[in-house]
């Protein structure tokens, strides 16, 4: 080959890289992908609600960054987590967390993750309590009610739908069952949207889920709420009462939800998250949304969810260990 002919090879090469972006082709930031919000239940359901709440706010925060909600459904939350412990860990993709992240290791044997090594936590974004929600032709207006109702029918009589085996709506019943001594036949579906579904349509008698993903069933009356699982009535439901006032005290269930990102993740990617996060939490439209859904905001930080998580986790471990609970899938 001439001197020349080398020469027109190598302008050659460097068109093609100018104009392909071929050989000399940055890669891309972490910044220019969108950012993915990975759900773990079908839409309808309470982490699909908050995550599609915080969605628009989010991307302009991000000056504009496209934020997309992914759902991810199956095997009580483990697909999606799973999923998001093997993505890039460049700040990307997300794991919108349920109840279940701190309560799976208590009741999964084998989980395809490490829970407590596989995710760096960004912030928890809200909990919110159980709200009991029945078919109307179940009896009884109120939980105390319902309980003696069901107290004079054969075991089993009336049935519950959960998210899930293992799930918080199937603990916190469970242990309203232990304490009440009303048995009540556990049927688990595939997330909140198909639990409600479920009880509207009469193949489930209730149900224990956010106000969030029960609101629309509950004012078009095809559900009625007996119970909310928190520490004090909701708003939004002034006459129902709390499952503590209803005969037990101390009684409190709440489910809850935070972003984790992959473990690797950059400190500085991590901090800046987090900053978004929580200013998104305090925009005044965004905390009316999210309150009138009956969340709870928190907006915390890594340090404080990872502690949260391990408490949850410590409190059904117990739980589990000393009673009978069923847990085959």
């Amino acid at each position: 080959m001439t001197y020349t002919t080398m020469r027109r090879a190598l302008a050659a090469v460097c068109a093609l890289a100018a104009l392909g972006g071929g050989l000399a082709a940055a890669p891309a930031r972490a910044e220019d992908k969108p950012l993915i919000l990975v759900v773990p239940y079908p839409p309808g359901g309470s982490t699909d609600i908050l995550a599609r709440i915080l969605q628009p706010r989010l991307s302009k925060e991000l000056g504009g960054r496209a934020v997309v909600v992914e759902n991810r459904p199956g095997a009580a939350s483990q697909i999606a987590t799973a999923f998001v412990a093997r993505a890039e860990p460049d700040g990307s993709t997300l794991l919108v967390s349920f109840d279940n992240h701190g309560i799976n290791p208590a009741v999964k044997p084998k989980l395809p993750y490490d829970t407590f090594k596989d995710f760096v936590a960004i912030t928890q974004t809200v909990r919110f309590p159980l709200v009991l929600g029945a078919n109307p032709g179940v009896p009884g207006d109120n939980l105390k009610d319902f309980l003696a109702a069901a107290a004079k029918q054969p075991p089993n009589k009336f049935n519950y739908a959960s998210t899930g085996v293992g799930s918080l709506n199937h603990l916190a019943p469970e242990e309203l069952k232990r304490l009440s001594k009303v048995e009540l036949l556990h049927v688990p579906y595939g997330g909140g949207g198909p639990a409600i579904q479920a009880v509207v349509g009469g193949q489930a008698n209730m149900t224990w889920l956010s106000f969030a993903a029960l609101r629309g069933q509950i004012q078009a009356g095809k559900i009625k709420p007996l119970a909310v699982a928190g520490e004090k009535r909701l708003p939004d439901l002034p006459n129902v009462p709390t499952v503590a006032e209803s005969g037990f005290p101390g009684f409190v269930a709440y489910s809850w939800s935070g972003m984790f990102a992959p473990k690797g993740t950059p400190e500085a990617t991590v901090k800046k998250l987090t900053q978004a996060f929580n200013t998104v939490l305090a925009d005044p439209d965004v905390k009316k949304k999210l309150e009138e859904a009956g969340f709870e905001i928190v907006a915390s930080n890594g340090p404080a969810l990872d502690a949260y998580v391990k408490a949850e986790y410590d409190r059904w471990s117990k739980f589990i260990k000393s009673s009978n609970i069923n847990l085959d899938n």
